[in-house]
């Protein structure tokens, strides 16, 4: 829904949105696409699956959190409640 209007009625704001459409919609709606270009989206809309689209995306997501868990394994786990000791870099730059 896009906001088409407000205006303030005692101390009000009213809003006045437009009917809910999709970007692909008001981009047809505007006529600031040439009609070859036109045709072109509206061949790839008609070919677009969103059930495919949100398993591809899902897919995805998977494929980037296994790859985060594999890099987390690889990472030195930490113990917050251990004292820690300096590392030999850190020392040396707090003895001079």
């Amino acid at each position: 829904m896009k906001l088409t209007k407000k205006e303030r009625v005692d101390g009000r704001v009213r809003r006045k949105y437009d009917k809910a459409k999709t970007p692909y919609q008001r981009l047809l709606e505007s006529r600031k696409v040439l009609t070859a270009e036109q045709k072109t989206l509206e061949t790839l809309y008609s070919s677009l699956n969103p059930a495919e689209l949100k398993r591809q995306i899902e897919r995805k997501l998977e494929r980037l959190c296994e790859m985060y868990q594999k890099k987390k394994k690889r990472s030195l786990i930490v113990n917050p409640y251990k004292k820690q000791t300096p590392s030999t870099v850190t020392s040396f730059m707090i003895q001079q």
